[in-house]
This record gives structure tokens, sequence and C-alpha cells, in this order.
């Protein structure tokens, strides 16, 4: 039988050029076809590479450039010849070996989409769920220094400090400390204050921090409204819930960083205090801060409706349709005035403060706008 892979000097009309991966220069070669690929350069040096460690390397239409796992990895032959491209190409067994088979590439695209599935599930419901459990271990001294730093970037945003009229101040200090010894708050660093500014608000943050702002104070019309809405608050304090977001809205990174103890750095805390200032409460965490805030006012002897009626009467009615219901982010007001309505009671204990101390309160920023 004739061997058809008989040695024999390949011609081309064509120019053969090789690159030997160590200089940049160009060699124009003839090639022998024999056991193995002979190189032959002008000069008379040759290469030789064996067929089975020949690869297609990615080349332009009309040229054959090939690469040898046993030469350097920058090595290429570029064949040009139509006739000795076959050649070559019927001799090298293993010529598209490397390459991807469609195999591979659904294997490929498998994988990338359980692994987006896998982070998809991660962010639903494993970052929320570590959110839930590590919130309320996070150490004090941690929390109070994103409070602290989440304080600075509130007083930035709604006024450069707190409202210090002594009065007032004496008044807000003795109401907010009878929440806070009906809500079982033992925090001897709690802190409250009431911010220089016309939106009508109020924010507590991490470290036992409370801030009213004055125009909220300006809205309300007697001491129940604004103890019903810092019950709410407190509610969150309680529960943790701005440690919850911050570690759930602030994303994987910062919870990666909890984790680990890398939450002392000064970017670590700014980003956590510009996200607890961004951030919002979820529907779950607003109705239960809705029923800590009644039961409150319900242990001091005060209805909690007060309260409703004042969130209403800042935001109007701010449902319409069942979308709007199903899609709003927190409780809507109206149905939180219904329901505070319908825990209503007589009040059966003392004045949160007295008709002085609240008009003391009302003038704690005094009489200058904001």
């Amino acid at each position: 039988m004739t061997d058809v892979f008989a040695e024999a000097p390949a011609q081309s009309r064509k120019p053969t050029i090789f690159f030997d991966g160590v200089s940049s220069r160009k060699r124009q070669v003839m090639l022998t076809l024999a056991d193995g690929l002979e190189i032959v350069e002008e000069d008379g040096a040759h290469v030789r590479w064996a067929y089975a460690n020949i690869r297609r390397a990615d080349s332009p239409a009309g040229v054959l450039r090939l690469a040898s796992t046993s030469a350097p990895p920058l090595a290429r032959l570029e064949i040009r010849d139509a006739a000795l491209a076959a050649d070559v190409t019927a001799r090298c067994m293993r010529l598209d070996e490397h390459q991807t088979s469609r195999r591979g590439i659904a294997k490929i695209v498998g994988w990338s989409v359980a692994a987006a599935v896998s982070i998809v599930c991660v962010v639903l419901f494993g970052v929320p769920l570590a959110a839930d459990r590590l919130a309320p271990l996070v150490p004090k001294p941690v929390e109070r220094r994103i409070g602290d730093a989440a304080e600075v970037q509130m007083k930035a945003i709604f006024g450069r400090g707190v409202c210090e009229d002594p009065a007032g101040k004496a008044a807000f200090t003795r109401l907010v400390n009878r929440l806070r010894d009906a809500a079982g708050l033992d925090d001897d660093s709690m802190t409250a204050g009431v911010l220089p500014t016309a939106v009508p608000n109020a924010f507590a943050l991490p470290g036992g921090k409370v801030f009213v702002l004055k125009g909220l104070l300006d809205k309300a019309e007697s001491p129940d409204e604004l103890a019903g809405i810092l019950a709410h608050e407190l509610g969150h304090l309680k529960h943790h819930d701005n440690m919850r977001g911050l570690l759930y809205n602030g994303g994987t990174s910062f919870l990666i960083g909890l984790l680990f103890g890398d939450v002392t750095g000064s970017s670590a805390v700014i980003f956590a205090s510009r996200s607890l200032v961004e951030a919002s409460y979820s529907r779950e965490a607003e109705a239960a801060a809705d029923t800590f805030a009644i039961e409150i006012m319900h242990a001091l002897g005060r209805s909690p409706k007060p309260a409703a009626e004042l969130m209403f009467r800042i935001t109007g009615k701010e449902g319409g349709s069942t979308l709007t219901t199903i899609l709003a982010s927190h409780p809507l007001t109206e149905d939180r005035l219904k329901r505070m309505s319908r825990e209503d009671r007589p009040a059966s204990g003392p004045p949160l403060l007295t008709d002085k101390e609240w008009r003391a309160l009302k003038g704690i920023c005094g009489s200058g706008k904001v």
C-alpha cells in the first residue's frame, strides 16, 4: 500500500511565514511533511513540530495559522496556499481539539445560568435572612459609630445642629424619656433632638438616636400626636430595623465586612450612614413599628389615634387604586388611620406634657425661619 503521507517537500506559490515566538522577525520558510512537520528556513535552520501537538489558531480568511503546544506560546506558522494547508490539515488529527464544542458551550451557558440564579437567590433570600439574624447582634460600639456618622449626614442635610432652647429641650427630653421607659429601652446613651428644618418628618438612627424635624413639630397640635410618632421611631430602634435595613440595602459588601469585622474604617462608616439616610423601611417593619407605638401609647394611658391624624394631615390620602396599595413600600396613611382609630381608647393616664411644657417644646427652635 502506498503511504499517502510520504515525506515530500511542500512547495507553494505563496510564501509560508514563520514566527519562532522568541523574536519578532518574520521568516519565510519551506515545509517538509514527514513523521512531523519540518519547518525549514532559508539558511537551513529548521524546527520540527509533531502533528499531535499542532493546533489551529485564530486567523483571517485565506490563511491557516497554526501553533504548537511544544513550541513557545507566541510561535506561529501561517500557510497561505490552500493545497498546502489541506495537506497539513490532513495530518493534524488534533488540530481543533482545543476548540470549544457545542456541548462545551452548552455546559458553559448552563453553569453561567446556574451562577446567575445562585446570585439572585442570595440577594433575594440569603442577604435578608443574614440581615435578620445579624442585626440584633451588631456590637453597640459599632452601632454607635454608624449612628454618629449618620447623624453628621442628617445634620448636613437638615440643619447645622439641634435646636437648643433650654425650656423646649427639657420638655422634649421629658417626653422622650417617658416613651423610652414605657418601651423598656434601657439604653442610657440614647439621645434625641429637634433639627431646624421645615420638612415634616422624624428619624431613628443606630446607637439610640432619635430626631424630629421642626416641620413635624410645627404641624403637631398636641403632645399625643408627637408622642405617637416618636413611639413609632422607638419601635424601629427596638426591632433593629435601621441596622437590618442597612445590612440589606447597603449591599453584600457591608454584610461581608460585618462578618469579618471590617466595619470600623471611615469609608465603611460613611457608606453605611448614607445608606441609612437614603433607606426606607419595609411595609412589614412599618406595620410592626405602628404596633409598637400603639402598645406604648396604651401603656401610657393615651390613644395612638392622634399620631395617625397627624400623619394624615401631612400626607393626605395616599391610595387610589388596588395597584397603588399593593406596590406601596409602607402602609398607606389612611390604612394607618383606620387601624389606630380602632385602637382608640379614652385617656386613662396623665397628660404627657403640661400646657406650659408643650408651648416650650413648640418653641424649641425659636421664632426664626428655618
